[in-house]
């Protein structure tokens, strides 16, 4: 698959599901998992944002392992996307007012366990390699973009 294919399926999902896992790895390589909301931007192709309290566990899992391992899917498992890269925090005002203005609706789970609604930081993801899978059909297409 080339990278429009993969954004264009991406999108796909995401647009049916509106969630994802994400995987970290912390500093005893002891991964761990959960449920984000990842997010796609117009303009910036092979890169999922997602939003999450500052003093998450996974900010600091990520500074250490910036690795890590998406899964998403339609909630009809006929379409999965595993996608691998490398994650960045990020403290940017202008980048998170974007990420807000996009998906702030959709957030309601992070704003409920979050006291300050205004200590968040952006992760932002750069999509190196994955696997689409239809699994109803049989389908596997990898990807590789390193």
């Amino acid at each position: 698959m080339n990278r429009q294919e993969v954004a264009n399926k991406l999108s796909e999902i995401l647009d049916d599901s509106n969630a994802g896992v994400l995987s970290t790895s912390d500093h005893n390589g002891t991964t761990h998992t959960r449920w984000m909301t990842p997010i796609l931007l117009r303009g910036r192709k092979d890169v999922i944002f997602s939003i999450t309290p500052r003093n998450s566990n996974k900010v600091e899992q990520i500074k250490q392992h910036p690795e890590v391992t998406w899964m998403i899917q339609t909630r009809s498992l006929n379409q999965i996307i595993t996608i691998h890269g490398k994650t960045e925090v990020l403290d940017e005002p202008s980048l998170k007012t974007e990420l807000l203005e996009t998906v702030g609706d959709k957030l309601t789970v992070l704003w409920r366990i979050n006291d300050d609604l205004n200590d968040f930081v952006v992760l932002e993801t750069v999509i190196e390699k994955g696997l689409y899978y239809k699994p109803l059909e049989g389908l596997y297409f990898a990807f590789d973009f390193s």
